[in-house]
């Protein structure tokens, strides 16, 4: 990284540097991204998980049952107030578990997750807050242009 790089170009190599921990499963490292403070996380379809002991517990699980992995991150963009900033993003994920039978790696699916991720500027960089994810249900293009809400 130059020195000229901006602090929303910081942001964005920690955000996209989180994703990467997750693909390769290096809770390690994963662990470092956080915070030491009060931290939250949102996973798609469970509660607020508060404190660093639920959130990076939540990440031991989700990688110890997820046998692939991959983002691909979309529409990411990056506001810097100060010391804190905020990440949006599209998760387009492909993940895979192993298959019931044979235990080898079983079908692929796609998700899509939009996902907040707030930092806060560190001696050492930036450092995750809070995620929060949350599935993407409907297209934009499935809007109902019906006129009769009843119908």
């Amino acid at each position: 990284m130059t020195p000229r790089s901006t602090d929303a170009e910081r942001v964005e190599l920690a955000n996209t540097a989180f994703y990467e921990c997750l693909e390769r499963g290096d809770f390690d490292e994963l662990s470092a991204l956080w915070l030491d403070d009060e931290i939250t996380c949102v996973h798609p379809g469970w509660p607020v998980l508060t404190g660093r002991g639920e959130v990076l517990r939540s990440y031991a699980l989700i990688m110890a049952h997820t046998e692939y992995i991959q983002f691909f991150l979309t529409d990411v963009k990056v506001s810097v107030m100060g010391d804190t900033a905020v990440a949006t993003c599209t998760e387009n994920i492909l993940s895979g578990g192993p298959a019931e039978e044979s235990g080898e790696l079983g079908p692929l699916v796609g998700q899509l997750v939009v996902a907040t991720n707030v930092f806060r500027r560190t001696p050492d960089g930036w450092r995750l807050w809070a995620h929060h994810g949350s599935p993407v249900l409907a297209d934009a293009d499935d809007e109902d242009t019906d006129d009769d809400p009843a119908e």
